[in-house]
């Protein structure tokens, strides 16, 4: 079943109209490959930035939950790394991840993207979601705004040959734009009849449950990622050692001081985030400090040092330092 508005910016239900439906609340998952648009459909679903996004594969390494709450329903979106071939511990724990939390969840969604076509790293996928019986899953295709019409219908005929192919159904196809923010609205409407019965999960205003500091992390290792070198990327890893509101400053005018270290895995890699006359490691800061201040609600001073954690990606101690 293929899902299309009449309206591509159509709104969601009025959260004060009044329901006669039972409330449902649960969670549901976003999975695909390394890039498939998962990140930043979160972040369009809730309404505000929760998930980091980059232009680089395998950005996401935790299981961030972003949370909608409409007057019939609340979902609670997890958003996976994206499933890849492993070339290091990191990316064996990362798959597990996946694995599982969508054996965990009342509804999976998978995001193929438009302007891509259905690659063996799609097809690995969907034949493992073959074999997840009970939950019922939905075709998500993403970035619908960076094709035309036919090949956007070619896609959405392809998924659904392929779920053909292995012998299920999709409980729903929808194709959607979260840049341009066409039809994440009726996707969450979509979603919201598939999940339990059940009161909210989650208080009213809550947009996330992941801890600040760890999205704190995530928004300096966003700011870090951005322009460095093809080998760099998944080099990168960032700890808030903490997190303390200055102790001098008026009730009207607080500060809070922020230290982290952004670890690499190599001396030679120490250059590239600090950058000529530490310019590189300054605009990391100023932009990240900006995305942080949104997200706490107060100025932040933010003090960040580049450390060297050697091969830290498969060294089991390293991992766990470092959280994963």
């Amino acid at each position: 079943m293929v899902a299309m508005s009449a309206r591509p910016n159509q709104e969601s239900a009025d959260p004060q109209a009044e329901t006669t439906s039972p409330h449902r609340a649960g969670f549901a998952c976003f999975v695909g490959r390394p890039n498939a648009g998962k990140s930043t459909l979160t972040n369009a679903l809730v309404g505000q930035k929760v998930a980091i996004t980059s232009n680089r594969p395998q950005t996401t390494r935790h299981t961030v939950r972003g949370i909608v709450h409409r007057a019939d329903a609340q979902l609670i979106l997890v958003d996976t790394p994206g499933l890849h071939k492993p070339r290091t511990l990191l990316g064996e724990r990362l798959n597990d991840v996946v694995r599982t939390t969508w054996a965990e969840v009342d509804v999976i969604g998978f995001c193929l993207p438009a302007d891509q076509k259905l690659g063996p790293g799609d097809k690995y996928i969907v034949k493992e979601l073959a074999g997840i019986k009970k939950t019922p899953k939905i075709a998500i295709i993403t970035k619908t705004d960076l094709v035309e019409s036919k090949a956007l219908a070619e896609q959405l005929l392809a998924v659904s040959a392929l779920a053909d192919e292995l012998g299920f159904e999709w409980a729903e196809i929808i194709p959607v734009s979260a840049v341009k923010d066409q039809q994440v609205s009726l996707l969450a409407d979509l979603i919201a009849p598939l999940l339990p019965e059940s009161p909210p999960l989650y208080p009213e205003g809550d947009l996330t449950d992941e801890p600040e500091m760890v999205m704190v992390a995530e928004l300096i290792r966003e700011a870090a990622l951005e322009g460095v070198r093809d080998e760099l990327p998944h080099s990168i890893a960032v700890v808030v050692e903490e997190m303390l509101p200055r102790t001098d400053r008026p009730a009207d005018k607080p500060l809070l001081d922020i230290h982290a270290n952004v670890y690499i895995e190599r001396p030679s890699q120490k250059g590239i985030i600090i950058g000529p006359k530490g310019q590189r490691l300054k605009d990391v800061g100023t932009k990240s400090r900006k995305h942080i201040e949104a997200l706490l609600g107060t100025p932040v001073f933010l003090d960040l040092h580049v450390k060297v954690a050697k091969d830290w990606q498969r060294d089991p101690k390293q991992l766990r330092k470092l959280g994963f």
